[in-house]
């Protein structure tokens, strides 16, 4: 009797959706895939669940921008019922390839799309058994016998690999403790509250802009007039409700529009072998400006020779500042109507605005060779490109543009500058913002109301979850190496508690997260990887993967993850 390989997959989200699939069309047929998920429902995760959104939440990817699972969404669509079309607004004679879908109804499609994966399982007489409602406490590893133990409050299980995939994590700080704060959105639900006083929002992201998105219909209502345009009136009882969002610069992320190549995918990206060639010619290290010379600018010579032209001589910095320029001197607001307006011709004309799309695909492109920058160079990223980056492919859906510009419009949404070093100080009820302007000026202000949108923070390996493994010494803190001591030594002189040493002088920067190797196995404080273990839950490795690029991430990391599995043991 041939012994069945144990897989178990940690969390039950969109990255166990894609870890599964992966495992089903992998051509083993001995194997044994056991799912542990805290909820009781597959596939849909924290953002297309009730965890992470309500009906008004709307996905910022459209049909043709999915990895292929299963079904396609339009397939889908004409199976459910017709009182979920309903719901959602959806008119199938209408709906196309290129439309956004509510978040809920796609958890709904992912949910599905798990089921029907179980079921082609079944029929290859692959075992699933998916344990709902389970919560794995820890994890621990047998070195001896090479087995993956996973535990929960009732239990524990013997595996052969084990994927780490549980998905979004929000550590409690002010919420609980202080009336009127909030950690995050999350649930949104929390959020419909009526309010009749200004309210703080931390950051303009994506994240924010559901925050607003649920508040505004707590406290008014959004109308369309007799010309189309969308308008928004407050409620009686909540004339004085107002949102200020307090952002990094004054800005507010870029619109979605027509993306050319859907996948973030590129033919005359570098190859992994010309990449490896790089690291080798540099010291074991992927110079950030090469990859910004192959993976970008290079890639408008044939596309848009006169963009070309305009940046061929452009280092990063000089890039980032010229792309910054407009953005800051504009107000964000006419800024947002302005993208809105070109964001529209994008997606009727089916035209990329080219240059965003390819600084979407370099930050995928640059993801995975990440963890082999030069802690000069991560510091560079972080604070030089990354900004632009999150700016510019955040790509919010245009029904949430719209009421944005509603809200703002009626006086009821505004934008604040602030500094980076700006501060939040809980109150018995609310907070104070402390915050200096674009001026300069310094302002403390109170709000009885607070919500912390930065969106998901880089967790440390502290926050990791898993004591055993803490314990046992397999996973270590992220950190990458100086390439010159010397400009290491001057920042330990400034104060920078990330910057460490060790005994053969070498000096490194600790970033967030643990340490992983290219197929995502975690790696003990020798830097020996572990043959059985795998993660790709993203707040826990942000350190090495800066970018992580929801379901394309997950696409990308399912493949590079079985394909080491089945490589190595066969």
């Amino acid at each position: 009797m041939t012994l069945k390989r144990r897989i178990a997959i940690i969390g039950g989200g969109p990255s166990a959706l894609f870890m599964y699939k992966r495992l089903i069309e992998s051509g083993q047929l001995d194997l044994e895939i056991e799912i542990f998920e805290k909820k009781n429902a597959l596939g849909s995760g924290m953002p297309y669940s009730s965890e992470g959104a309500n009906d008004e939440h709307v996905t910022n990817v459209s049909e043709n921008e999915i990895p292929d699972l299963v079904t396609s969404v339009s397939e889908w669509l004409s199976t459910v019922p017709a009182d979920l079309l309903v719901r959602f607004d959806i008119n199938l004679e209408k709906f196309n390839e290129y439309k956004v879908l509510p978040r809920l109804l796609f958890g709904y499609y992912l949910t599905a799309q798990f089921n029907l994966l179980q079921q082609i399982a079944s029929q290859f007489n692959i075992e699933t058994i998916v344990h709902y409602q389970s919560n794995v406490i820890d994890v621990q590893y047998d070195s001896e016998n090479k087995a993956v133990w996973i535990y929960t409050a009732t239990e524990k299980f013997k595996f052969d690999d084990a994927v780490i995939c549980t998905g979004h994590s929000w550590p409690s700080k002010f919420e609980g403790k202080y009336e009127g704060c909030f950690d995050s959105p999350y649930p949104p639900a929390k959020l419909k509250i009526e309010i009749n006083h200004h309210v703080a929002i931390k950051g303009a992201s994506l994240t924010a802009i559901d925050a607003v998105r649920t508040l505004a219909r707590q406290n008014g209502l959004f109308f369309t007039d007799d010309h189309g345009n969308l308008n928004y009136t407050l409620n009686e009882q909540s004339t004085n409700f107002k949102i200020i969002m307090h952002s990094l610069s004054g800005l507010l992320p870029a619109v979605r529009f027509h993306l050319e190549d859907s996948l973030l995918s590129n033919n005359a990206l570098l190859t992994a072998a010309e990449i490896d060639k790089h690291k080798k010619e540099n010291n074991g290290f992927i110079s950030l400006d090469y990859l910004f010379q192959k993976d970008f600018k290079d890639i408008f010579l044939n596309k848009d020779p006169e963009f070309y032209d305009k940046i061929k001589h452009f280092s990063i910095e000089e890039f980032v500042n010229e792309m910054m320029d407009l953005r800051l001197r504009l107000d964000p607001f006419l800024l947002l109507k302005a993208e809105y307006t070109e964001a529209e011709k994008s997606i009727k004309r089916q035209e990329s605005v080219y240059w965003k799309e390819m600084l979407a695909v370099l930050s995928f492109a640059m993801n995975h060779p990440a963890k082999y920058f030069s802690a000069e160079d991560m510091q560079r990223l972080q604070k030089v490109l990354m900004p632009l980056i999150s700016i510019i492919i955040a790509f919010v859906p245009q029904k949430s543009c719209v009421e944005l510009l509603a809200l703002y419009n009626a006086g009821v949404l505004s934008l604040l500058s602030v500094s980076d070093d700006s501060k939040v100080e809980p109150q018995e009820e609310g907070i104070v913002y402390h915050y200096i302007d674009e001026d300069g000026v310094s302002h403390s202000q109170s709000y009885k109301t607070y919500v912390d949108c930065v969106g998901q923070p880089h967790l440390s390996y502290d926050d990791f979850p898993f004591e055993g493994l803490k314990k046992q010494k397999l996973i270590s803190p992220a950190q990458l190496r100086f390439q010159s001591a010397a400009l290491a030594k001057e920042c330990l002189i400034t104060g920078n508690e990330a910057i460490v040493n060790d005994s053969q002088g070498n000096y490194y920067l600790k970033v967030s997260g643990i340490s992983i190797n290219d197929n995502f196995q975690i790696l003990d404080y020798y830097g020996a990887y572990n043959e059985n273990i795998y993660i790709m839950a993203v707040p826990y490795i942000g350190g090495y993967n800066p970018d992580y690029s929801g379901l394309d991430f997950c696409e990308a990391t399912s493949l590079r993850i079985v394909n080491n599995m089945f490589a190595t043991k066969t």
